[in-house]
């Protein structure tokens, strides 16, 4: 009987190992970015320092901007300690390639979700929303969107306004940048004769130069999203962020957040 019974208990364990085993391998096969995030004590996150007042580099050196405000309070969150947080420069034509590849645990840079790059990259629920516009000189004769036709228009490479305009005017001349601080600096040239963009990231523009102005009507309606790696191991993470995002609506921080930036 004793023999009998040390083979019953072998065979529990056993049977309990292979258990565990195939489940953990099921469940955790990709890993768990979320649990890979607690156990370093650190999200890296992605960010245009090119993009006021969603990110850029303050007078001290520093990150700053609503995006980075935002990363701020998910380390709150995720890791109890806002601090928490290594800020990677990503620019519109790298930033989903390093949330795709995992350079990145998450993008934070006035990313619109939109059904091509749901093929890409998961999102989070929308934390914010935008309205495609477009900036020319104060003196421009350019009144509205058909205006555009046979006109050198700047977009910064990447975003959906690039690929949004060459559907809405085929006879604009398309001119990309890689830095909205350069189409800018081309526009104030001469060198284009707009700029289109989000107007969230154009206001800054016209609210400080006054040469420049943002014509009132909008193009488009762009839901900002957290861009992260699909997959399985990304499913929690994804819960949440979500989690965060409507906690943060619902104790209007979003808002707040907006006024502080000074976005419309």
């Amino acid at each position: 009987m004793k023999k009998l019974g040390f083979i019953l208990v072998l065979a529990i364990i056993a049977a309990a190992v292979v258990y565990i085993a195939f489940f953990s391998k099921n469940e955790f096969e990709e890993g768990d970015l979320l649990r890979e995030i607690v156990n370093r004590g650190v999200i890296r996150v992605g960010i245009n320092i090119d993009s006021k007042p969603f990110g850029f580099i303050d007078p001290n050196g520093m990150e700053a901007g609503y995006d980075v405000d935002l990363a701020h309070y998910i380390a709150q969150y995720i890791l109890k300690n806002p601090d928490r947080v290594e800020f990677i420069p990503v620019t519109p034509s790298t930033r989903l390639i390093k949330a795709s590849t995992g350079e990145v645990d998450i993008v934070i840079s006035t990313v619109t979700i939109t059904p091509r790059r749901q093929e890409v990259v998961s999102f989070s629920t929308p934390y914010d929303y935008a309205g495609q516009a477009i900036l020319v000189k104060s003196n421009s004769r350019i009144k509205s969107l058909s205006d555009l036709a046979e006109q050198n228009v700047g977009v910064i490479f990447g975003t959906t306004a690039e690929y949004n305009i060459r559907n809405f005017v085929p006879t604009a001349n398309i001119i990309g940048f890689r830095k909205y601080s350069e189409a800018y600096k081309a526009l104030k040239s001469g060198q284009i004769n707009a700029i289109t963009s989000d107007d969230t990231i154009l206001n800054r523009f016209a609210h400080d130069d006054k040469s420049v102005k943002l014509l009132p009507k909008r193009y488009s309606k762009e839901p900002y999203g957290i861009a992260f790696k699909k997959g399985s191991s990304t499913v929690r993470l994804k819960e949440n962020l979500d989690y965060v995002i409507i906690d943060l609506k619902q104790k209007n921080v979003i808002p707040r957040l907006r006024k502080k930036w000074g976005i419309l």
